[in-house]
């Protein structure tokens, strides 16, 4: 096995192949336009959790994209349970890609490319490790604007991820450990991989508009009104940010994250806080609920 590589295995032109192996060819518009969705699902303790919410999500962004997914959503779930067994994996980051394709004689139109599916599992990976959760994610508001709404759908996946990286370069240039990005008013809008909630005398806040609706999110959403917490989809400037109660992100990878501090500055007391603590458990917990999780062995041919 090539050491660059993870421990993985990939699902590629119809076959399993080892992670290093996973190619996809130069023409690809996936690859030269960005011209792609995907989505991430992952498994703890063998069990893929949220998997519906993460399938329907992604077949919904490829007819946003105009290229629906040829591939039928039992199929899909088949190949992604085959993906986390063959690698042998019990805790799993396991992402499902489409691609536009290649256009024949790469010809610069889109509606003649073939999409191309593909799908991989490698070791579960975190924005916050766990034995850092106590201490938080220390970030910072960045003066990067996210893509418009207007130009790019934010509730389709896509890989259109510069915004993002210069984010994180700005926030490590800062050292901090990652940033998130604003609106063009200067609102906080979300991370690279994460969205973002405050906790204020209201309620929750969290972006109504511009962000990728996250399942995780989501998750945390229908967590809070079981707690009967308020949440309130608004928008969040700089100072209303600094002077919440508690703030924290939301990820697959990594699912509730305690934020203490931004630019600098402790949010709260600087803690891991209580409600962001209850709603932390409440979501592990829920990895063994049937209703919200399935195990990868009975998804398997």
């Amino acid at each position: 096995m090539n050491n660059d590589f993870p421990k993985g295995i990939a699902y590629v032109d119809g076959i399993f192949v080892d992670i290093s192996e996973a190619r996809i060819p130069l023409l690809d518009w996936g690859f030269l336009r960005s011209d792609a969705t995907y989505d991430v699902v992952h498994v703890w303790k063998n069990r893929f959790f949220l998997l519906d919410r993460h399938i329907d999500r992604f077949l919904d962004s490829t007819k946003k994209l105009r290229m629906p997914c040829g591939i039928p959503k039992e199929k899909i779930k088949q190949i992604l349970a085959g993906c986390v067994h063959r690698a042998g994996l019990e805790n799993s980051y396991v992402e499902m890609i489409q691609t536009r394709g290649v256009s024949p004689s790469f010809e610069r139109d889109p509606r003649k490319a073939t999409p191309r599916f593909m799908a991989f599992s490698v070791p579960f990976g975190w924005i916050l490790k766990p034995e850092d959760i106590e201490i938080g994610l220390d970030i910072t508001v960045t003066n990067i604007e996210r893509i418009s709404p207007n130009s790019l759908d934010p509730t389709i996946k896509n890989y259109h991820w510069l915004d993002l990286v210069n984010s994180m370069f700005e926030a490590f240039d800062g050292g901090y450990q990652t940033g998130v990005v604003v609106d063009e008013k200067k609102n906080i809008l979300e991370g690279p991989g994460f969205n973002i909630f405050s906790l204020d005398g209201d309620g929750l806040n969290t972006p109504g508009k511009g962000v990728l609706c996250g399942i995780t999110r989501n998750a945390v959403i229908n967590i809070a009104k079981a707690l009967s917490i308020p949440v309130n989809f608004c928008s969040i400037p700089l100072k209303k940010f600094q002077a919440s109660l508690e703030v924290f992100a939301t990820s697959t990878a990594g699912g509730v994250m305690p934020i203490t501090k931004v630019n600098g500055k402790k949010i709260g007391d600087g803690k891991f806080g209580e409600v962001t603590r209850k709603i932390y458990e409440i979501y592990w917990e829920k990895h063994k609920d049937p209703n919200w999780s399935c195990s990868v062995d009975e998804l398997l041919i």
